[in-house]
């Protein structure tokens, strides 16, 4: 099967346990306003590519990624690709690859769902916590996510969420109580991770004359993030 892909990242560090090979594919059905990727916007973008091309890609780094390590799926949303995205997933599990796939669970069909179910792992990243400011800063639906994250509560799969904090608009303690209430009671979630929002995209919306909504926001405080890390977790015991 051909697919799209964006780009690959042979010896990453930040999405999933231990060193990962991470493909990012191509396509997303959301136009986030802090996107940092919007070249992976279009499902047309990137590079054609087999599976088998991605797999043999894969296996070359196998004595790098493993023990400990594996393959994660992310984009774009990995999902939009959802055939393509299950063939690799396959592929991993053939060679007894850890696998995760980074996704906003904002695509939902019964082919989506019994994709995420072949990783062992997925990292959920809920951008926002009521409707409206999902709608209005995504274009797309909080529904779509939590019915998503039930699909994955059915199917007992290990959960990593994430979050971008944004100054002025995620970053008050309302928010992360929000955000606790809507995993609180998912049995799956392994490790929570808000992360700071920056603006190190920049270059990239001016190289596609793209203007970026939030280019007058400031970058999050470290600080300010920690804590409500810590705040959340606290919630969670």
């Amino acid at each position: 099967m051909t697919g799209q892909v964006h780009s690959f990242q042979s010896m990453g560090t930040l999405d999933g346990p231990g060193v990962r090979f991470v493909v990012f594919l191509q396509g997303c059905p959301l136009r986030c306003a802090y996107c940092h990727n919007p070249d992976t916007w279009e499902p047309g973008g990137g590079m054609a590519i087999t599976t088998d091309e991605v797999l043999a890609r894969i296996s070359r780094f196998i004595p790098y990624i493993q023990p400990g390590g594996g393959v994660t799926l992310s984009g774009g949303e990995p999902l939009v690709q959802a055939g393509f995205t299950a063939e690799i997933l396959r592929g991993c599990k053939a060679l007894n690859l850890h696998t995760a796939l980074d996704t906003s669970g904002s695509v939902l069909t019964a082919e989506v769902i019994e994709t995420a179910a072949l990783a062992d792992l997925i990292l959920l990243d809920i951008k926002f916590t009521t409707e409206e400011d999902y709608r209005h800063y995504t274009g797309g639906s909080l529904q779509t996510v939590l019915k998503f994250m039930q699909a994955m509560r059915e199917r007992r799969k290990p959960l990593w969420v994430r979050q971008v904090i944004v100054p002025g608009i995620n970053d008050a303690e309302e928010h992360i109580r929000q955000l606790y209430e809507l995993i609180k009671d998912y049995p799956f979630v392994q490790k929570v991770e808000l992360l700071p929002f920056h603006k190190l995209c920049l270059e990239k919306y001016q190289a596609l004359k793209l203007p970026f909504p939030l280019e007058q926001v400031p970058a999050a405080r470290p600080e300010r993030v920690k804590y409500l890390e810590s705040l959340l977790k606290h919630m969670l015991g």
